[in-house]
């Protein structure tokens, strides 16, 4: 399986894009197909001069753009939007192939993604700024917005096209320009969405993209003057050395980072929505999200029956390569990550957690992780001490509501988080008392266009998505006009 089946195969670019221009070095990386380890292709491995290139290009586009140019920004954008969507199996399969999830969650992340491009181009005609109501007879006060400047985007291998556009549609939209370094695991689907973006007309050096050894690139991105924000979606391990690096500069950043997201059934919830909420929330991608729940909490007098009914469901669920028919959870995205499960899964075992399910229909490649579920779960425990980005699902159980909070509120993380109950007052206090920064309440998928995303406490700070999403990438100024005597 390869990208030779592709409708339009020139998407696939084995190069980086500098200045409207795709170009290949003798040094490069190479990509491999996660589910099955065969060699889909190699991307070049720029040197700091090389990426220089691409934040001058950048530079030199912003300083060519004109604010008044927001129209036809906007008008680009919607013309990449009918782009991506025309071309939306093609960009399914590759990240089908590059990442290994099924070829419907990858059709799904398409049009997710799509959706930013689409609400950034229609929202940014509402954008403005305001004028003051002045309290001195002699002066008028006003607002704008103005971009930025060079943008530079760092992002991840799990949605390897949600998280390009959820951020480069904002930043486009404000009038910014581009340098973005995708995941070297998952290079090809944000290759194919700048080529289609090549094609919908935006100028030269306005989007950039560029790969190579990742820490160097950061940190050149973190050291460079001309850089004036950097976005970065990973791990809080590195947001943490990006913010250290990025400081001398007082660089402005946005950091999603990692999550510990805690899942809450109460005895009033309805335990067939609860069950459906769980596996959505926790087996999407295989478990590989920020968001995915983590620490499931189940009220003790329904434990028993949520747990016969998540059984079930999960026992008829199959595991195998996304481009078969019928497959629910692709595998995970390298040995490394299984590597660490299973040593999560051991510890906790040999604290007392017990393995009361694990999956048969699965495929025997090597990246492979059967869906596994823990109960007699306790939060000091591995498995819910740490993000655990797999098909692991932990199950822990509390008496009380007062129980169910102190509880999950007790992690640095401050991603998601969820809860299921049918008493409205209850969802209320839930919605107050839970310290994340996004809470689903009687729903496991939770992310929209219109809406922010993003964390706080050691989940990162910043919001995609939203108006928020775009004033990330924008500045205001305040304009103080003299009137005279």
């Amino acid at each position: 399986m390869n990208f030779a089946q592709l409708k339009q195969p020139d998407l696939i670019k084995q190069a980086c894009y500098v200045n409207g221009q795709w170009l290949t070095t003798e040094s490069r990386l190479d990509v491999f197909n996660p589910a099955n380890g065969e060699q889909l292709g190699h991307i070049p491995c720029l040197n700091p001069p090389q990426v220089e290139q691409a934040i001058h290009s950048a530079q030199q586009a912003f300083n060519n753009n004109q604010e008044s140019d927001w129209p036809q920004r906007c008008q680009q954008l919607l013309r990449w939007h009918q782009l991506i969507m025309e071309h939306k199996s093609d960009l399914a399969f590759i990240i089908c192939l590059e990442q290994g999830k099924p070829l419907n969650e990858a059709l799904a992340e398409i049009e997710y993604a799509a959706s930013f491009v689409r609400w950034f181009a229609d929202f940014r005609q509402f954008d403005h700024g305001e004028t003051l109501a002045s309290p001195l007879p002699n002066k008028q006060f006003q607002t704008q917005h103005a971009p930025l400047g060079v943008v530079a985007m760092i992002t991840p291998w799990n949605f390897p096209a949600a998280m390009v556009l959820r951020k480069a549609a904002a930043a486009l939209a404000a009038g910014c320009t581009l340098v973005i370094k995708a995941s070297e695991l998952t290079p090809f689907t944000a290759n194919a969405l700048v080529e289609l973006a090549h094609q919908a007309g935006f100028p030269a050096g306005v989007i950039n993209i560029v790969s190579g050894d990742a820490a160097q690139i950061g940190l050149q991105f973190c050291q460079h003057g001309a850089i004036k924000k950097l976005s970065f979606t990973g791990s809080t391990r590195v947001g943490k050395i990006l913010m250290t690096q990025s400081a001398p500069q007082l660089q402005r950043l946005s950091l999603e980072l990692g999550g510990n997201a805690p899942f809450i059934v109460f005895e009033d919830a309805d335990l067939d929505a609860a069950v459906a909420g769980l596996i959505a929330s926790k087996l999407r991608n295989n478990g590989q999200t920020c968001v995915a729940s983590n620490r499931i909490y189940i009220a003790k007098a329904v434990a028993s029956a949520f747990n016969e009914k998540l059984l079930a469901r999960l026992s008829a669920l199959s595991s195998g390569y996304g481009w078969q028919a019928g497959v629910d959870c692709g595998p995970l995205i390298n040995q490394h990550a299984k590597t660490k499960l299973q040593q999560w899964i051991k510890e906790s075992e040999a604290l007392g957690a017990e393995r009361v399910f694990e999956q048969v229909n699965i495929a025997s490649a090597a990246n492979f992780f059967p869906i596994t579920v823990l109960n007699k779960v306790t939060d000091e425990m591995p498995v819910a001490q740490h993000e655990l980005f797999g098909p692991v699902i932990a199950l822990q159980t509390f008496t009380d509501e007062t129980e169910a909070i102190q509880r999950a509120n007790q992690t640095g993380a401050g991603l998601a988080a969820y809860c299921y109950s049918l008493n409205i007052h209850r969802c209320q206090r839930l919605s107050q008392q839970l310290q994340y920064a996004m809470i689903g309440i009687n729903e496991g998928i939770i992310s929209a266009a219109v809406s922010p995303f993003g964390g706080i406490n050691e989940s990162g700070f910043g919001r995609e998505g939203s108006h928020l999403g775009l004033a990330e990438y924008q500045y205001v100024k305040s304009i103080c006009y003299g009137l005279g005597n």
